[in-house]
């Protein structure tokens, strides 16, 4: 309300100059005619409009003659009318002297605004009631520019904190790897004994199993903090969901209708086939909890040119597959909606909370290059989409692990193992040495750039880890491809922001921890 008390404090530093040729009553009236930006009009004691102004019928939509006479409660939302938000302001004013609220106010065509309000109580000369003035200015736009201004700072908020935690997730992580690296490694060392009675072979086994459960939850921590090494592959989504839809089906249970609608065009992403169907299923799963009564899932795939802005994020332009599931369960409440690919972030009960859930879909997807927008509404549903840019060019997976295949490794290879962690080289050597191999151990980049020196770069094979002191593990890599191009080189991690951020090219990926089939896989190959 400064500005209109500035435009009637000028006003009344040029009323003497005036006085000479305008009578006072017009003055007022001219200043009340000229302010546009401003609805300046008077209500008698009952609230009915009793004078109007050009100003207010600017951005209120009403003549004159349309409005004179009529209860101000018609400027009103129809919910802010049955609370009698207009009384209370009228009694309001007349109590405390004046009357202040900003709020959404109703234009003659229906649309709404946002506006500043200031209702005054009129008094004559013996102090009874006359009426009121009220002033009233659309403030929309500045309200907008002030909540996207916020908006734009908790992003970058949420954006800082969701990047901590990241790093050390990610960190966490990485240790985590490498511990289990060496307790399955030694685990599955022992347990090719053949003296060894059956129950420390299941025990052993015990063990095996626990070390992959415990690699399931690093990688899953590692999506969340988009620091996982993906296998990335060229191929169709609209394929992958006629393979999934069975599961599907069988997650959903028989109270949820399931359908798909796949649109045409270009519908291929490179991505990890297998990360994108753990993240499809994290949403199936969500949207069967929110329609405990049944209802409709729909997975739908199309084509789009550009992806819209999501959480803060910008919009990409370019060509992408928005992948969309969309359910018709409870919805999510708007104040929910801003938290829910917060790690560990759960509105279901305890027993049903699934631990990172959508924000290991978010960093999956991020990672991938694209992002997850959600649309819902209480009462009606959810949908999210995944955006991920359509693939231009042929990707590379990794195939499966053969069991049996250390029996195949019958070639001594020289292998340069490169890998900081004192643990895991030391299982790792003892392992390789076992099977017959020359092995060559470099606790850092340096050191292996030195020995392939020593021996012109005679090695068959390099194994690397990423996270090294110095120069890390991709660097090296792409020196030795470039100076020996004859050595296998493969890169061995759990966790690498580098390689994360970066294209590893055709370089192989081995992700920790391995197992000896993995290694023994890798030795066994031509």
């Amino acid at each position: 309300m400064f500005l209109a008390g500035a435009a009637l404090h000028q006003f009344d530093l040029r009323e003497a100059d005036m006085a000479p040729q305008i009578p006072s009553d017009d003055r007022y009236r001219l200043l009340v005619d000229a302010v546009m930006d401003y609805a300046i009009y008077l209500l008698d004691a009952n609230g009915l409009v009793s004078s109007w102004s050009p100003g207010a019928e600017r951005f209120k939509g009403y003549a004159e003659h349309e409005i004179l006479g009529r209860h101000f409660s018609v400027f009103y939302t129809e919910e802010d009318r049955a609370a009698g938000a207009p009384q209370r302001a009228l009694e309001t004013a007349l109590r405390a002297g004046r009357f202040e609220t900003e709020g959404w106010r109703v234009r003659k065509d229906g649309s709404r605004f946002w506006c500043s309000a200031v209702i005054d109580p009129i008094h004559d000369g013996q102090g009874r009631l006359v009426g009121f003035a009220k002033i009233t200015r659309d403030i929309t736009e500045q309200t907008l520019r002030r909540e996207e201004s916020q908006a734009a700072r908790d992003a970058m908020h949420q954006a800082q904190r969701m990047e901590a935690i990241g790093r050390l997730t990610g960190g966490v992580a990485h240790d985590f790897n490498n511990f289990l690296t060496a307790i399955r490694f030694s685990a599955e060392f022992m347990k090719r004994s053949p003296d060894l009675p059956a129950s420390a072979t299941r025990y052993l086994g015990i063990i095996i199993d626990t070390t992959e459960r415990a690699a399931q939850l690093t990688r899953k921590l590692l999506a969340y903090a988009r620091k996982q090494p993906l296998q990335p592959h060229v191929f169709d989504v609209r394929e992958t969901l006629a393979s999934l839809r069975q599961l599907f089906e069988a997650s959903l249970g028989s109270s949820i209708a399931l359908s798909y609608e796949l649109g045409p065009g270009n519908c291929t992403i490179s991505a990890d086939p297998g990360q994108l169907e753990s993240a499809l299923l994290n949403l199936v799963i969500n949207a069967r909890d929110a329609m405990p009564a049944g209802g409709q899932l729909t997975i739908s795939v199309r084509h789009v040119d550009g992806r819209p802005a999501a959480n803060g994020a910008p919009g990409q332009p370019g060509p992408q597959v928005a992948l969309s599931v969309q359910d018709t369960g409870v919805g999510i409440a708007d104040d929910v909606v801003a938290h829910v690919f917060e790690p560990f972030f759960s509105t279901k009960s305890k027993h049903q909370n699934s631990g990172l859930g959508l924000s290991q879909v978010q960093g999956f997807v991020r990672q991938s290059g694209g992002d997850v927008a959600v649309r819902s509404k209480v009462g009606e549903g959810t949908t999210f989409t995944l955006y991920l840019p359509a693939a231009m060019a042929a990707g590379v997976v990794a195939g499966p692990v053969d069991a049996d295949v250390a029996a195949r490794v019958t070639t001594r290879k020289a292998v340069l193992l490169v890998e900081d962690n004192r643990m895991v080289g030391e299982v790792v050597s003892t392992l390789l040495t076992d099977l017959g191999q020359d092995l060559t151990w470099a606790t850092d980049a340096e050191s292996a750039l030195r020995m392939l020196q020593e021996k012109q770069g005679r090695f068959d094979i390099a194994i690397l880890d990423i996270v090294l002191p110095g120069m890390d593990g991709v660097q090296l890599a792409e020196m030795i491809k470039a100076q020996w191009p004859a050595i296998r080189v493969v890169l061995a991690t759990g966790y690498s922001e580098a390689l994360a951020g970066r294209d590893a090219g055709a370089l192989e990926v081995m992700q920790k921890p391995y197992s000896i089939e993995a290694l023994t896989r890798l030795l066994a190959a031509d």
